[in-house]
């Protein structure tokens, strides 16, 4: 008498639980997981000469992450600025692999072990801040790709069942993109060195902390010059340009060669709920982008 009382208890704890998984994890786990051949669109783009947005995750939620996802270029998962754990960016990227935008990380430093977690995940996407030196830039090349042109150790991870195992070593290092941020005077001074670094895909500015570190508001002549010489240092030396801020986008004097941006429109016309219907411009705390466009 007392077993269907125990199947019953089990069978009501189970459906209790369910409820408790997001709704996109749940879809996850029943639609059997397919090898997708590692292809980085968002560096394809890049290529073509086309601007990449993203939007950024900086905690823990599975919805959020699986709904915004699939209308940008990339995720810029925040390791820098966030409490997030390495397992719950995995966890997110398995709800719903695939979904559109490519896994991108920026990373809290540039360790070994850090770029070896990131990897092992599954991303494909690099992003280092605060980029001061040719040092650091060649240290986060170096740990990045795999030999023989780096040092990235092979081992298991996420990445062998998110990506195509059979195919993954061979197309790894062509279609990973490592992104360094200059965010100080000092990097600014360097930029021609750290963007001539070998490994270096892109080179972006930290706007806001640019003009931090610098004491300088962005719309302020010195500022732009360095933001210039930003920009004319990273395609002398053939590489990638772009900015976090996305109001440079247009109507700046870097947006034509500006093509990497964090956040920034999607690439679809879908409107971000989560902000409330404000522009682009207003949620990166940025009028500028609207002047410009009103007095070109």
């Amino acid at each position: 008498m007392k077993k269907p009382a125990i199947k019953l208890a089990l069978g009501s704890l189970m459906a209790v639980s369910l409820l408790s998984i997001p709704a996109a994890a749940q879809q996850a786990a029943a639609a059997p997981r397919t090898a997708v051949p590692l292809v980085n669109k968002a560096k394809q783009k890049l290529k073509e000469g086309k601007q990449v947005f993203s939007h950024t995750i900086s905690s823990f939620d599975i919805d959020r992450y699986c709904e915004e996802a699939a209308h940008y270029d990339f995720t810029w998962f925040e390791m820098q600025h966030s409490t997030m754990t390495w397992g719950e960016i995995e966890k997110m990227m398995n709800a719903c692999p695939h979904v559109g935008a490519m896994p991108f990380i920026r990373m809290p430093d540039e360790l070994e072990s850090s770029i070896q977690k990131a990897t092992d995940l599954g991303a494909i996407g690099i992003i280092m801040p605060t980029t001061e030196t040719a040092d650091k830039a060649r240290t986060t090349a170096w740990y990045s790709r795999y030999p023989p042109v780096a040092h990235r150790s092979a081992g298991g991870g996420n990445y062998g069942s998110y990506w195509d195992r059979s195919t993954y070593r061979e197309r790894y290092n062509d279609e990973l993109l490592v992104i360094v941020m200059i965010e100080t005077p000092q990097g600014v001074a360097n930029a021609y060195d750290i963007a001539m670094t070998p490994g270096i895909d892109v080179v972006i500015l930290g706007n806001n902390d640019l003009s931090s570190f610098s004491g300088l508001p962005q719309s302020d002549p010195e500022y732009i010059k360095m933001i210039e010489k930003v920009r004319d240092d990273t395609l002398r030396a053939g590489k990638i340009y772009g900015n976090a801020g996305a109001q440079y986008r247009e109507g700046h004097s870097v947006s034509k060669a500006s093509l990497f941006f964090q956040n920034g429109p999607s690439n679809d016309g879908w409107v971000n709920p989560r902000q409330r219907g404000r522009n682009v411009s207003a949620v990166e705390g940025e009028s500028s982008l609207e002047r410009r466009r009103n007095n070109p």
